[in-house]
């Protein structure tokens, strides 16, 4: 029933998001525009052939894409909070989106689009696993095999790589370097339906993979040892989530910037609305996810319309509110 209820509700966001902006759109303006598009001729013309390129060419792609971000950030945050059993395990404090990001600076700044549009998420994916590699090899070398200490191994490798990022920037060119920084921040603004294709696919393979293996997340929740007896490899195991986390990290983080606080804060809304079962917590923290992205994303272009905010400070600045109500809750409690 919550799932049915939020994917109604998901559906009703998109189209609000389309219709709302420093041009406003009628909803039935959009839903004609939409069903044009897909049966041509099935409605009369009545819209300008601007407004049809406002809704159809910008805001639709652009909407779809947070929220294939926001479901895919979720996702990958509801899984390594499983399998290092830390509440604050998230892309972004294990250094996985700071590697994403140093990939994509790579190919935008330096390498140049040698592969054509598969470059940035692609370089973007090799950094996001090299940043898990090196988080997982720092924890190794410090014998820091406990979930508290992996989280610090994660910061520090975070920390190093924006370093090297920074130094790409630094080392770019001038002119191009402005709209790095800003992509840093996190932009959906230059979402294209060409490109949707590929989060697309890397949110719906990868999130059957985690689906599946949802048994396994129950068990790592518990402890090693638990899931041990239970015949899961542990050490495999939460490697290969690594990877599939850092894979779809990376490819999020090549179309949309680094984003914080989506895979931190939405399993914890969710696990207080389903409990821990992840059967049911992936999903929703996907549905959730998506929803909370498609939000952001209005807020972030139409609090200072015409301008856009960049939508990493929307959800920095929700995402911290959280942590302090939820605080200030576990204190009353």
């Amino acid at each position: 029933m919550l799932f049915t209820g939020g994917g109604i509700f998901l559906l009703f966001s998109v189209c609000v998001a389309v219709s709302i902006g420093a041009i406003s759109v009628p909803m039935q303006t959009v839903w004609g525009i939409v069903l044009n598009k897909v049966v041509p001729g099935m409605i009369d013309q009545s819209w300008s052939v601007g407004r049809e390129a406002i809704v159809w060419d910008i805001r639709f792609p652009r909407t779809i894409l947070a929220g294939l971000v926001g479901a895919g950030l979720a996702l990958v945050g509801a899984t390594l909070q499983a399998v290092t059993r830390n509440p604050l395990a998230d892309p972004h404090l294990l250094g996985i989106s700071s590697g994403g990001a140093f990939g994509a600076i790579l190919a935008l700044l330096h390498t140049g689009l040698f592969l054509g549009l598969l470059t940035v998420p692609l370089l973007a994916f090799l950094g996001a696993l090299c940043a898990s590699a090196m988080v997982l090899g720092v924890s190794r070398l410090a014998s820091a095999t406990s979930a508290d200490r992996l989280i610090l191994a994660g910061v520090a490798v975070s920390f190093v790589v924006m370093a090297a990022a920074n130094v790409l920037i630094f080392l770019g060119d001038p002119r191009a370097t402005h709209t790095v920084v800003f992509w840093m921040l996190g932009g959906l603004g230059l979402a294209q339906w060409s490109q949707l294709i590929y989060p697309l696919v890397i949110l719906v393979f990868c999130g059957f993979f985690f689906w599946i293996k949802s048994g396994d997340l129950n068990a790592m929740t518990i402890g090693d040892e638990t899931a041990s007896t239970l015949g899961i490899p542990v050490a495999y195991f939460r490697l290969t989530i690594f990877i599939v986390g850092a894979l779809i990290t990376g490819v999020m983080v090549a179309f949309s910037g680094i984003i914080g606080f989506v895979g931190l804060m939405i399993p914890h809304i969710v696990r207080m609305m389903v409990g821990g079962d992840y059967r049911r917590v992936l999903p929703t923290s996907a549905l959730i996810g998506a929803i909370f992205m498609v939000w952001s994303d209005v807020a972030a272009r139409t609090i200072m319309a015409p301008e856009d905010i960049p939508i990493g400070i929307i959800t920095g600045l929700v995402g911290g509110l959280f942590f302090i109500w939820l605080l200030g809750r576990r204190n009353k409690v």
